[in-house]
Parts: C-alpha cells; structure tokens; sequence
C-alpha cells in the first residue's frame, strides 16, 4: 500500500504534505512554491492546467478558466468550457490529481491514498462530494477531516504534554469555521464547532470591487478588478495605503472608456468590511455556548487561514475573547500540515509517546419529519436524533409508530437543521420501508438508525422491529438542483414519465378536492415531478411508492 498524503483543498489555495522522519513537511508544486492557487483552466483541446500556469488565463480566458470552485461543492450548478460541462467535482478533481502528481514526483513513487481535509461545517452532501472529487482523481479517500482539527492537530504535535481549552479561528477564502477543543497530554477533544460556508476573503474581495467599479457586464474586465482588490486586501494588512490603477478597465456609457486610479487607506478598507468581520462574532459565541465554556476559560486562541492576517479580524477575536491570539507558523498552511499528521496516524508511523488521539463532532443537527399529535390536527414536525456536535463515530436510535389503521409502509425523510419545521432545515434525502405488519394505528414500532462517522457521512437505517424487516441507504443529495432552480411545469415531458402521469393526475384530484391528506399529497406531488425533470429514477420510484401509500390511506372507507 502506498502512503497516504494530506490535502488541504482550499477556494483561494491548495497544498500537499507528508510526514517525513516524524515531522509534517509540506511539499512543493512543479514550479517549486508549497501554496498552489486553486485555479484550473480548460483548453480547446481539452488539456487541463492548474495553479499559477492556469491563473495566468483568468485575465485573458476568464470563460474557461476556474477559481473558487469549492463553494459549489456538493450543488448542482455546472461549469462550462468549450462546449462542454463539468461538475465542481471534475473540477476539484483535477486539482486533487494535479497536486498528488507533484507529491509523487517529490517523493519518487505513486500515491493512491489521502486525508483531504473540509470545513467543519460542510453538510453532509459537501463531504460526499469532496470524496467524490478524491475518487475523480484515483484517489482512495482514507479520511475526511475538518479543517480546524486539522490545525489544531498542527498544534498538538508541537504542545503534545499541554493541558488546555483552545480556540480555534479559521478564516480562509471562503468560509468561517471556528472549532473549540480540550488538548490534554496528546489527547484533541472537539468539544464544538459553528461556522459559515458562505463567508471569508472572496467576499472582502467583493467588496473592494463593489466599492471601485462596476464590472459585471465584462468578464474580463472583472478579472482585472479582482485580481487588484486581492493585491489590495493582503497589502493593507501591512501597511496604511494601497494604490489602484487600472487604465482602460472597462467602457461605461456611450462607449466612453472607464479607468480606476485611486489610493485606498486601511481605515477605509475596515470600514467597508465592518459588517463581515462583526459577523464573525456570533460563530465564537455559538462554539463557546455549544461547549459549555465562556472566553474566561480559553488557554489559547488560534488563528488560522489567511483571512486572519487581517488587522481587524485580529483585533475582534481578541477583544471579543479577551485573550491575546497566537498565530500558527505558517497560518496557511497548518491545515495540510494537519492532515499529514493524520495521514500519518492512519499509517501508524508515529510512536505511542507522540501520537496524538482524536475525537471529533458531528457540526449539524440530524432528524427526520415525524407526525405530532394535536388536540384539533396533526403536525409535522422535525425530530432531532443526532444533536448536533455529538461526539463522533456514533449511532443513535429512536423509535416511532405508524400513524395510520393498517399501515404497512413509511417514508422516512432525513433533514439536517435546528427548527422544529422540517421544511425549514435541509433536505438530505429519503427512504421508503415496507413490509410493516398490518395493524391499527400506533401498535407498531419502526425503530429509525443513524450512523454518523469519522468523514462525517452519514448512513440511515429503518427497521419494522416486528416483522424485522429493514432497509438502509447512504444519504447523498450531492449533484441535486435547489427547488428554486427545476422547473417542474414541464415534467410531463421527462422521459419516464408516462409510467407516473395516472398517479400524479389521481393525487392532483384529490388535492382540488381538498381532502385531509392534500400538504402531504401536495408535497410527495412536487418532489416526483422533480425526480422525474432530474432524470433521478431510483427517487421517482421511491416517492411513487410513498405516493401510492399515501393515497391508499385516504381512500380507505
């Protein structure tokens, strides 16, 4: 078996390492630098170039060239070059690969095997598409672990005998998360993590480009401006004043030529991104609260990413925690040198005096829709069965009854999310189980499992505990279109859908008639009709089978 290498797949940059006579060493891409920029441009002839070769085309070929993809990890949005489309998956894939061949080529052998490290809280669907991207690019996905763990883990090798409750702050280019943890003698205990996915240095970026042009009509034109307010960005957290100038930029009215020349100061610039970095305060508090601590009870704070470099983001953690920070060497790159080190726990190459022991949490809270019973009707509501950051590999169990005289099937809905309506929370998936025994409403027991585990992917298991009959599914939404984005007017024209088009106009005319049942019926209508405009068969028969479950009950006399 090969050794396993440690990835850090980041939206702005990427790195690769391993753990060489016992230290995490970070290994250089083919041009030399430890830190490759996350871009991959696409040529005619479908050639693929990564990091610095490929940036070089985001000014000229902005159509085919690719950054930041890792926000639309785990979606349905697609990339297009020259015709032809790819999945973020593909894309990151590429990257993956491009970044294991220089790791092969650094340590003269092939490579097969890796950590690649995500937010903490990336959903379930986002780390079933990040291993997705590791499969893309041959590799076996050994363990998907959190990005703060991963540094704290950085830290660990060095404060290995330390006994402290730490903070850590990890803000890169593209998302938020902050991890509180206890590390006592060679032990990281993740007690808590919060974050945002949608938050980091892309969006101060934005706001930079918002604040001097506007360039959305002209691709290129953007590409300029972007490149310059990230060469803005990292030059004020060392100094007062950064000037822009960009002759010929765009052409605004009337064809007229617009150019941007101006100095922009620090203070300006911390004033344009108040709002974003206050919003970082509320994912401390939240991780705080979740672990039972107050900022009195922190021993250290950790800044990590490269959004920490930042003046004020600094200063917030600390006057928010009260605690001086310490900064990682290299905050860039403790998250791959984090990895390495897991890397290297799985392969056993470290002695028992200095391996470190993890254990990690489960960042969302997990449930399925279930129906409450009320005075005047019936609601459904969400009920938790893994709360969120529950220490992880678990499984947890609840046990529910049928609802309805003679029931012999039920569709289980899977949700991830904190309200009480399920409608409110994501929606990860279903499955449907039969073979309940027949009886009257609430005699028989479905016991519902959940099995979370150390890649924080999640598997669901439903069970007629007295027919003993079962079923189990891995639950993926990856690769799913948002509701917002399926036109499901058009479903009659899907493929398959002949099959379906009695049962759909039968519930449809209940649903005009309004009988008791019509939300239910309502809603197991739409997500077929969206199964079948997504080509998704095995979820059309699914929803189908609930569909004919349901209408069953309702027609029964």
């Amino acid at each position: 078996m090969s050794r396993i290498i440690g990835i850090d797949l980041g939206t702005s940059t990427s790195e690769v390492a391993c753990v060489i006579d016992g230290v995490p060493v970070l290994i250089p891409n083919t041009l030399g630098n430890k830190v490759t920029p996350s871009v991959v441009h696409i040529t005619e002839d479908d050639a693929k170039l990564v990091g610095e070769p490929a940036a070089e085309y985001l000014l000229t070929h902005p159509d085919c060239t690719f950054m930041e993809v890792k926000r639309l990890t785990g979606g349905a949005e697609t990339l297009k070059a020259h015709g032809k489309e790819y999945s973020p998956e593909e894309i990151q894939a590429v990257l993956l690969r491009y970044l294991t061949s220089c790791a092969e080529t650094h340590l003269g052998e092939r490579l097969d095997r890796a950590v690649i490290t995500v937010p903490a809280y990336f959903t379930d669907s986002q780390r079933r598409a990040t291993a997705r991207a590791g499969e893309l690019a041959g590799l076996k996905v050994e363990r998907i672990l959190n990005e703060p763990t991963a540094a704290a883990m950085d830290y660990g090798l060095d404060n290995f005998s330390e006994c402290q409750n730490i903070l850590v702050f990890d803000f890169g280019g593209g998302t938020l998360d902050v991890t509180v943890l206890e590390l006592f003698e060679g032990v990281i205990d993740v007690k808590a993590s919060c974050g945002n996915n949608h938050l980091g240095g892309k969006d101060f970026d934005e706001i930079i480009m918002r604040s001097l042009a506007d360039t959305k009509n002209d691709l290129r034109a953007r590409m300029r401006l972007k490149k310059a307010a990230e060469e803005c960005k990292i030059a004020l957290s060392t100094q007062e004043s950064f000037d822009i100038a960009l002759p010929f930029l765009t052409t605004g009215r009337r064809g007229r030529p617009v150019s941007v020349e101006r100095s922009v100061t620090r203070a300006e610039f911390e004033g344009w991104i108040k709002d974003k970095v206050e919003a970082t305060r509320e994912p401390m508090m939240s991780a705080l609260s979740d672990a039972g601590l107050s900022p009195g009870d922190l021993d250290a704070v950790l800044l990590v990413g490269g959004s920490t470099r930042i003046p004020c983001v600094k200063r917030l953690v600390e006057e928010s925690l009260g605690l001086e920070s310490k900064t990682i060497p290299d905050p860039d790159l403790a998250v791959a040198r984090g990895a390495a080190i897991q890397a290297g726990i799985l392969e056993g190459i470290f002695s028992d005096e200095n391996q470190l022991i993890l254990t990690d949490v489960c960042p969302y809270t997990l449930g399925t829709a279930s129906i409450q019973e009320g005075y005047y009707e019936d609601n459904i509501v969400f009920t938790p069965i893994i709360p969120r950051n529950t220490t992880i590999p678990t499984e947890c169990s609840e046990i529910f009854f049928t609802h309805s005289d003679y029931q012999t099937r039920a569709l289980v809905r899977v949700y991830q999310g904190d309200s009480t309506d399920p409608e409110n929370n994501e929606f990860l998936g279903e499955l449907l189980l039969t073979g309940i025994p027949s009886a009257k409403r609430g005699k028989e027991p479905i016991e519902i499992t959940y099995s979370y585990n150390m890649n924080g992917l999640l598997q669901v298991k439903a069970r007629a505990v007295n027919s003993r009959a079962q079923v189990t599914a891995d639950i993926n939404t990856a690769g799913m279109k948002p509701k917002e984005l399926i036109d499901i007017s058009k479903w009659e024209q899907a493929g398959g859908a002949k099959r379906f088009r009695p049962l759909i106009h039968k519930a449809e005319k209940l649903i005009h008639e309004d009988c008791y049942a019509s939300d239910d019926l309502e809603l197991f209508v739409e997500r077929l009709k969206e199964a079948l405009v997504l080509g998704d068969k095995s979820r059309a028969d699914i929803l189908r089978e609930g569909l004919l479950n349901l209408i069953d009950l309702i027609e029964e006399p």
